[in-house]
């Protein structure tokens, strides 16, 4: 007997205004997801058609079928007519990304225990709303409730890669922001495609490495803002599978490397007195020594270096491995 049978599933918002809400999937049924009001989950949104997508729970199989709706239902990033989903998938509908969850494991997140053939019960969510005032609304069937409001939520939910791979296919526009307890990064898309990206918008630091740093950070929350009319001299001109492709396997060599690998804000010294033989250096240990003897930290080095921050990091592990500087 599969968890389908055994329990069941909770649809849990994981982007958007009623981010954490949760709409419980009963066995057998069939769940009617749009505009109108006569529908089981309202969402009212200009991106979510009046009757845009069905999700069904016959038989232990769960299916989401899109009704041809104008911006589409995807499934883990892919454009749906109609696909099986399991626990974990991501759909965005709309503005929304929805995480299926196997409703055991969301009881047991928020440590609500109910009796055998108790249904879990719709969440009840606080909203801002435009006019500043804070309106209380249920994620549940037929409520009439406002899904509105910009794609954000919180990296460990949906990994930047995935989010990505979202917005690429349903070819969105906008400003991705993600945001750490002390840095800001931005990518900026183009209908979909990524063209720009920055961290703590220091235009000197190559988009290109802003964009490969930002995909392996795993901690923070994110935000779909409206595009920009800012003209980028040197833009990303690639597609998002090589970007990503190309940046998880700087990250996985990166990782690699060793223990010793020093943190991006390290601070970096040179040996005094230095002992080591300079001559003995390659002409690629010697630019990155040269930054070491001009930039007080590991960030600085790698944003000055001409090299990939994975060909620097491996020089100055060199230097550091070999008494010519030190990190820390």
């Amino acid at each position: 007997m599969n968890r389908t049978q055994t329990g069941g599933y909770v649809l849990k918002f994981i982007s958007g205004k009623y981010q954490g809400g949760e709409f419980p999937l009963e066995l057998e049924t069939e769940v009617e997801i749009g505009r109108g009001s006569e529908l089981d989950m309202v969402l009212v949104e200009d991106m979510v058609s009046r009757k845009h997508a069905r999700i069904t729970t016959y038989g232990g199989e769960l299916q989401i079928e899109d009704f041809g709706s104008t911006n589409g239902t995807f499934v883990n990033g892919e454009k749906i007519s109609k696909a099986r989903i399991k626990e974990g998938d991501r759909i965005l509908i709309g503005t929304n990304i929805i995480k299926l969850v196997h409703r055991d494991r969301t009881l047991e997140e928020s440590g609500v225990n109910l009796a055998p053939g108790v249904n879990a019960p719709a969440t009840r969510l606080a909203a801002n709303e435009p006019n500043g005032r804070t309106t209380t609304a249920v994620v549940g069937r037929t409520t009439g409730a406002t899904l509105t409001g910009s794609i954000s939520g919180l990296i460990e939910e949906v990994p930047l890669p995935d989010l990505l791979q979202l917005f690429s296919t349903s070819r969105k526009s906008g400003v991705l922001v993600i945001m750490t307890e002390h840095d800001i990064g931005k990518i900026f898309l183009r209908q979909g495609r990524t063209y720009y990206a920055t961290i703590n918008d220091d235009k000197e630091l190559d988009p290109y490495k802003a964009f490969y740093r930002l995909i392996s950070w795993r901690t923070g929350t994110f935000s779909l803002e409206q595009p920009v009319d800012d003209v980028f001299e040197n833009e990303i001109d690639e597609s998002i599978e090589s970007l990503m492709m190309e940046g998880m396997r700087l990250f996985d060599e990166m990782e690699n490397l060793g223990p010793d690998v020093p943190h991006m804000s390290a601070p970096i010294a040179v040996k005094k007195p230095l002992v080591a033989p300079i001559r003995s250096l390659t002409p690629e240990l010697l630019d990155t020594f040269q930054l070491a003897l001009n930039y007080p930290s590991v960030s600085n080095i790698l944003n000055k270096s001409l090299e990939s921050d994975l060909d620097t990091m491996q020089s100055l592990l060199h230097l550091i491995r070999n008494d010519f500087i030190s990190a820390g």
